[in-house]
């Protein structure tokens, strides 16, 4: 009886403390459950055709790929995978470029793309190694993902595909299985923190039936059955030039903005059927969040870290002559160049507030002194 009246006193005794503070504990409790808990991400863009006729393909992954760079997400962290080189096909009548719509509005490839895995390199063995980590220790850092518990991940692949597989070059296929394995070594080696995976191909549901990892939302472009079907042909170049459900897509994230508030419900409704002809599908059993309230930036977007300041820093005048123009180096006479200071000899001295956190510090700290109180308590009966 006193045991369970010392630990009651305990807790009141904290309830009190935060509502001194001026914290409220329900809001602190939903912002937790609601709000993503991510620090950085990364992207993980996958083409899997080769050959001409597989040109769509190419152009939707680049596509994705210029979108997620406009949003944020620097090329450091993004890994391109792309089977084939359209741009330099000696089929394609404008060298060096790739179009994902007829009217040649936007140059896909462009002149900063960076391909990571080109080619033969493109194959499921490479890709379930990026995804994983199990890279040779003399492999690049810019092939590599280098990703944490608190990294959102982004994994979009297009290609030909079938019921519960993905092919890779005509030439092999990855399981719907071995992907969710994947999926679930990269979250038993806090790989990710959540992962948003989008699938543009035939059947493409059956991708993410077997996931079973935490965090997960799929979004595929199509049912079992059902074909993916291709947007409208480049006379100029004789082929499908986009998939229909990336068309879309794209159409969505170019009025998306760096800080937008659309939710990932609103990209849930991408591509209805009677444009995509097929219909797309969903997955979110595995994510713990509202769709309503989780943020298309979450994943299509970079998390910036800024610590804002209220200081002021004051920087000491240019002297000047008494023509009023500023002092000019001598150089030596011999040398027709000078050395300068390399690193800055005084710093401005700032006295910085207590830092924000420090009353929660403070707090926690008295919750282990009280633990600890408790325990002893309990000992000595």
């Amino acid at each position: 009886m006193q045991k369970n009246t010392f630990i009651l006193l305990a807790v009141s005794l904290l309830i009190s403390l935060y509502e001194a503070n001026g914290i409220n504990l329900d809001e602190k409790v939903k912002d937790h459950l609601s709000g993503s808990r991510h620090t950085n991400n990364w992207a993980v863009l996958v083409c899997t055709s080769r050959f001409w006729f597989n040109y769509r393909h190419i152009a939707n992954a680049l596509s994705v790929y210029r979108s997620v760079k406009r949003l944020g997400i620097p090329d450091s962290q993004i890994i391109l995978m792309l089977a084939d080189d359209m741009a330099c096909n000696p089929r394609n009548p404008r060298p060096g470029k790739v179009y994902n719509n007829k009217n040649e509005a936007i140059d896909v490839y462009g002149n900063d793309v960076e391909v990571d895995y080109r080619g033969y390199e493109v194959t499921v063995e490479n890709f379930i190694r990026v995804l994983t980590g199990r890279l040779p220790p003399d492999t690049p850092r810019s092939k590599r993902l280098n990703t944490d518990d608190r990294s959102n991940v982004l994994v979009y692949m297009t290609g030909h595909g079938g019921e519960d597989f993905l092919k890779f070059q005509d030439a092999e296929e990855i399981a719907n299985v071995e992907l969710a394995d994947a999926f679930e070594q990269m979250w038993q080696r806090r790989r990710y923190n959540e992962l948003l995976f989008i699938i543009d191909t035939c059947q493409a549901v059956s991708m993410f039936q077997r996931f079973y990892s935490p965090n997960l939302v799929g979004i595929a472009s199509s049912q079992i059955g059902e074909d993916s079907l291709s947007h409208h042909v480049d006379p100029a170049i004789g082929v499908y030039i986009i998939d229909r459900y990336t068309y879309h897509l794209l159409e969505f994230l170019e009025k998306v903005k760096p800080g937008s508030s659309k939710t990932m419900q609103q990209l849930m409704k991408v591509c209805p059927r009677h444009q995509c002809i097929s219909t797309p599908g969903y997955s979110t059993h595995l994510f713990p969040r509202p769709m309503n309230e989780t943020l298309i930036s979450d994943f299509f977007g970079s998390v910036r870290t800024v610590d804002l300041s209220d200081d002021v820093i004051k920087f000491k005048p240019r002297k000047t002559t008494s023509q009023g123009d500023s002092l000019k180096l001598k150089t030596s006479p011999k040398r027709s160049y000078f050395s300068v200071d390399q690193f800055v000899s005084t710093f401005p001295i700032i006295k910085k507030d207590p830092h924000p956190m420090a009353s929660s510090a403070s707090l926690v700290l008295l919750l282990v002194i009280f633990s600890f109180i408790i325990r002893s308590l309990c000992d000595f009966e």
